[in-house]
């Protein structure tokens, strides 16, 4: 194996322009971990609130800090009591501590589950983060087969994992979304709903006079209001971003921490397997295109997936 490996660091909170790719000495597994040979890894909206300082209070960071929790990869080296992993097992799974955007990394067992051979190195190393934080937000709102529920950024990463997974559980499902996510959204069986003004009417239209059970937010404030003034009780509205209204109003912020339980990563990696749920990858960038990758993310139009390949 080779001595050094590549990984995306940051000396500073700032913006992407602070990251950088060195090399840094090759991982060796602690008992209980494997070091994995990284084939994919996600791009992700709280990678960047991580970087930028604004949580520090709460995620402080040592730097020279690495970023990344989702991936997916080869096992090359193995430590003691490793969970019956062996090398050349495909697996993905996840990080707690950031680093995953990188071409090694020691990962604790227990984090990581098979790879399932119908799903591409792009699909499996996105699939945690998203999976986990649908699964979360669905369970906050305690939605039940039958009910409508309208979901916010319905198309992007989270949203297209959850309305999928909704909607396979016999839901009806909203999807607030741009014009151009349209014809995905109803191929996948979601209502969408243009985003914009009177948002508001053309929910109530679509939902009928059954009405909105639950609301599920994933972009920002201005949803949890809207919830409120469709007249939905606080325990059933969810988000996973605006976590200062959602304290004044009493709503759900439940998220991937409460989701990260290993039979849960199975379930989910079940759903990909079967086909139950797709993860639409919309773009993949080489690590030491970082920086465009992080771009492209930002402009929080994307459909499904950014993610790195090493």
């Amino acid at each position: 194996m080779n001595r050094t490996a590549q990984a995306v660091r940051f000396d500073q909170y700032g913006d992407r322009d602070a990251l950088y790719v060195t090399d840094v000495p090759m991982p060796e597994p602690e008992p209980g971990e494997v070091v994995v040979e990284v084939r994919a890894a996600a791009v992700n909206p709280f990678d960047a609130v991580l970087r930028s300082g604004v949580a520090q209070h709460l995620f402080p960071l040592d730097f020279p800090s690495g970023q990344g929790s989702d991936l997916a990869g080869v096992v090359v080296a193995v430590g003691a009591e490793a969970g019956g992993l062996a090398v050349g097992d495909e697996v993905l799974g996840w990080t707690p501590a950031a680093g995953a955007h990188a071409t090694h990394l020691a990962v604790p067992a227990d984090r990581l589950v098979a790879k399932p051979p119908q799903a591409s190195w792009e699909v499996a190393g996105a699939l945690h983060m998203v999976g986990a934080t649908a699964y979360a937000a669905a369970r906050a709102v305690a939605v039940q087969p039958g009910e409508t529920v309208a979901v916010s950024a319905a198309a992007g990463g989270v949203g297209s994992f959850l309305v999928q997974m909704l909607t396979g559980r016999g839901v009806r499902v909203l999807g607030i979304a741009s014009p151009a996510n349209a014809e995905w959204l109803d191929g996948h069986g979601v209502i969408p709903v243009p985003y914009g003004d009177s948002l508001r009417e053309r929910l109530e239209q679509a939902a009928g006079a059954s009405g909105i059970d639950a609301f599920i937010d994933l972009y920002g404030p201005e949803y949890l209001d809207l919830a409120v003034a469709l007249g939905i009780k606080p325990d059933r509205i969810q988000t996973t971003v605006a976590m200062e209204r959602a304290a004044e109003i009493g709503a759900r912020t439940d998220g991937r921490h409460n989701a990260t339980a290993r039979e849960i990563l199975v379930e989910l990696v079940d759903l990909v397997a079967s086909g139950a749920v797709e993860i639409p990858i919309a773009a993949t960038y080489p690590l030491d295109r970082v920086t465009n990758a992080f771009a492209e993310l930002e402009q929080r139009h994307t459909r499904g997936k950014i993610v790195l390949v090493p």
